[in-house]
């Protein structure tokens, strides 16, 4: 069962992307799956959506392509930096308003879309 529309997995996408870029800007590591797996969980639950368990392990699989791309991005190395990518009166919600959150997802919605226009 999902009621996960293109955008919705562009947005989830977006977040287990940036969580990787923060994870490995705060420690030099990437984000092991199974965090990667609660991120999700956590954004789903966050955001009302629902989506089974191979939607997620191929989100969490197309995460690891789009992030490799994403380096190339100017993204925050400083903390305080870093947690500014975050809407923290709403919680854990991305903010859109911040350039390169909106490249990251640029890059989702193309990798989702390159990856549909595959089947």
């Amino acid at each position: 069962m999902t009621n996960m529309d293109e955008e919705a997995k562009a947005e989830l996408l977006t977040f287990l992307v940036v969580g990787q870029l923060f994870s490995f800007a705060r420690t030099g590591e990437w984000l092991r799956t199974d965090h990667l797996i609660k991120s999700a969980q956590m954004w789903l639950r966050s955001n009302g959506a629902v989506c089974d368990w191979l939607e997620r392990a191929q989100l969490v699989d197309a995460c690891r392509v789009v992030v490799i791309k994403a380096l190339d991005l100017p993204f925050p190395e400083v903390e305080a930096d870093l947690v500014q990518l975050f809407n923290l009166n709403r919680g854990w919600f991305l903010d859109y308003r911040k350039p390169v959150v909106q490249q990251i997802h640029a890059m989702c919605v193309a990798h989702l879309s390159h990856d549909a226009s595959m089947i």
